[in-house]
């Protein structure tokens, strides 16, 4: 073996470890409501339709079939739930999404009583990365209400279809209604739908910046900054300065939660209002609007992930038992195993949890956060290698050149056996 030799295998090696621990670029999770992706042929009655094979679901289940372009890059879970049947409604779900724990067992707003304590991702990613860390993007809410200012309690009309960023706050406050100086980018609708309980982050003081008993609607609030309404995200995109974890929350409407009260034309098809097929439809046209422009942009060309979720599953709470039920876990990346593979590991929040907090090596108080220790990652829908098995331990600058010199020293050894061999 060469000297030349010797030193480009020690380099290669460098650039392969560099290259192991920073795979997954930026991740884009699309949250999604009330709508199993398989559910058996005797669910109960009342059950939602299953997202799998439904033809108002025609942009999703591209994703899932192999040989379709739109498949590519995608892999999915057949086996994925909530934690438990038992834990509904949605917001304790979205609540486990990111802390591990369940949150309070019921829909209502974070005040006055539905405060989370402890850790949460977007606090550790906020930590580490600091403003680049997480980013929430929630439909409609930068609405203005004909009273108070952005999303303070009373919006129940609209002054303006957008409020500028100076006016931007924390969203702790749902709204709802309809207005005629609005019209939604989506469904074309003049309705709006913003719901905190499907806005994980909102719940601890740690990413909301109020106090334990009361929000902070002030615009110089430090953690308003971390919310922004969705029509941020192509800006963000174009401008490639989105964080390393964006959760986008659509509308109730666009998320498959409800329908309008008016019919919904998609792909030809008319779907009528107030059923649950209509919620479905609107849901996949908000999908194939979102997701091809996250394709088409930097951060996901540089190894980035969309997973398209949805926070529980449905019926099977009815008859106690999962068999048969599965929830919507839909990973597309330059790094999945692509081409709509499937996998039939058992998944739960707490393997997203797991996942992130591996990727991104942040550490809450004791490790990992709430009770999501032991949970398997996502990694088998990913290509062999790309996910880590564990938290990654801290590098510093100082341990990292103690590696380089114990690779300069073992080059020397190496050099001086050839040359005894020699």
């Amino acid at each position: 073996m060469t000297k030349r030799t010797l030193g480009v295998s020690l380099l290669a090696m460098v650039i392969a470890t560099s290259a192991n621990a920073a795979q997954i670029g930026d991740v884009f999770y699309i949250a999604l409501e009330n709508h199993n992706f398989t559910q058996p042929s005797d669910a109960p009655s009342g059950t939602p339709e299953q997202l799998l094979g439904n033809p108002a679901a025609s942009f999703l289940n591209s994703l899932v079939t192999p040989g379709n372009p739109a498949a590519a890059f995608t892999s999915y879970a057949t086996k994925y739930q909530n934690v438990s049947p038992t834990l509904h409604p949605s917001e304790p779900n979205y609540v486990y999404q990111v802390t591990g724990k369940t949150g309070p067992l019921n829909d209502a707003d974070p005040y006055p009583s539905n405060i989370v304590s402890g850790a949460n991702l977007g606090q550790l990613l906020q930590q580490k990365y600091g403003t680049a860390g997480w980013k929430a993007y929630q439909e409609d809410i930068d609405l203005v209400p004909n009273s108070g200012s952005v999303n303070q309690p009373g919006a129940n009309s609209l002054t303006s279809t957008e409020a500028p960023k100076t006016q931007w706050t924390v969203p702790t406050t749902s709204f709802s209604g309809t207005s005629a100086s609005y019209t939604n980018s989506y469904n074309g609708s003049d309705q709006y739908n913003y719901a905190v309980k499907h806005n994980p982050f909102a719940f601890s003081t740690a990413t909301n910046g109020g106090t334990a008993t009361a929000p902070n609607f002030s615009p110089s609030n430090p953690e308003a900054q971390y919310y922004a309404p969705l029509q941020q995200l192509q800006t963000d995109l174009n401008d490639n300065a989105v964080a390393k974890f964006n959760w986008i929350t659509p509308d109730q409407y666009n998320d498959m939660h409800s329908s309008l009260k008016t019919n919904f034309t998609y792909n030809g098809a008319t779907y009528l209002a107030g059923t649950d097929q209509e919620a479905v439809a609107l849901g996949d046209n908000f999908l194939s609007k979102v997701v091809p422009e996250i394709e088409a942009s930097q951060a996901f060309k540089n190894n980035g992930v969309i997973v398209i979720w949805n926070d529980e599953t449905e019926g099977d709470e009815d008859v106690g038992s999962t068999a048969g039920y599965s929830g919507t876990e839909i990973v597309i990346s330059k790094l999945a195993k692509g081409n709509a593979a499937s996998v039939g590991a058992y998944y739960t929040h707490a393997s997203d949890l797991v996942t992130w907090q591996n990727v991104f090596g942040v550490s809450g108080p004791g490790g990992y956060l709430g009770g999501v220790a032991g949970a398997d990652n996502l990694g088998a829908l990913f290509q062999p290698g790309v996910i880590p098995n564990g938290i990654p331990e801290p590098r510093s600058w100082a341990m990292m050149l103690l590696g380089f010199a114990g690779l300069a020293v073992a080059g020397r050894r190496a050099r001086r056996t050839v040359a005894v061999a020699g």
